[in-house]
């Protein structure tokens, strides 16, 4: 699988495009559509887009790209706790709430990633201060992610990408 990481909009957001075959995930498509879509090739197939949550700078462009792809979306609000298949894509859906009630992660265990939206970030987490966050969800979330192998490469809605193992050994709030 590759991944284009793509920063947009003015909190510099990273949607995330996932590609197997020429066939594409979009990982939180943010504001900046037309920037999103040129990175899309003609010819791909968009099979569905992932939301880790419902804050607009993840979801800005959501809209646009359903009036271009006809295909699932993948939240919260439309998605139990499970794994998936969508063509050759892998995937489970953890339910992270303590940013945001609807916070969730993707887990791509064969290729050993999550997509995480701003409930990780390196060396921190999402705030827990906006509406609808909650720090002990957040903390419950963070004991619930830590029994996954450290290896896992978390790529967050914002800043660089890190390993799971990185912020259980440096990240105080994985140690608090």
């Amino acid at each position: 699988m590759k991944i284009k990481i793509i920063e947009n909009g003015s909190l510099k957001e990273n949607c995330y495009l996932l590609e197997q075959d020429n066939n594409y995930l979009i990982v939180d498509p943010g504001s900046d559509f037309e920037k999103i879509m040129s990175f899309i090739p003609k010819d791909s197939k968009v099979l569905a887009i992932l939301i880790t949550h419902g804050h607009e700078d993840h979801t800005g462009s959501l809209k646009a790209f359903l009036k271009i792809y006809s295909c699932p979306v993948f939240s919260k609000n439309s998605t139990e706790e499970s794994f998936y298949q969508v063509g050759l894509f892998k995937f489970k859906v953890i339910f992270t709430p303590g940013h945001s009630p609807d916070s969730i992660t993707f887990y791509f265990p064969l290729e050993k990633l999550m997509f995480c939206g701003d409930f990780i970030f390196k060396g921190s987490i999402g705030r827990c201060d906006l509406a609808g966050g909650d720090m002990l969800k957040m903390t419950k979330s963070i004991e619930k992610i830590k029994k996954y192998p450290p290896d896992i490469t978390l790529y967050p809605g914002h800043g660089k990408f890190t390993t799971l193992g990185d912020e259980i050994e440096k990240n105080y709030f994985f140690n608090s």
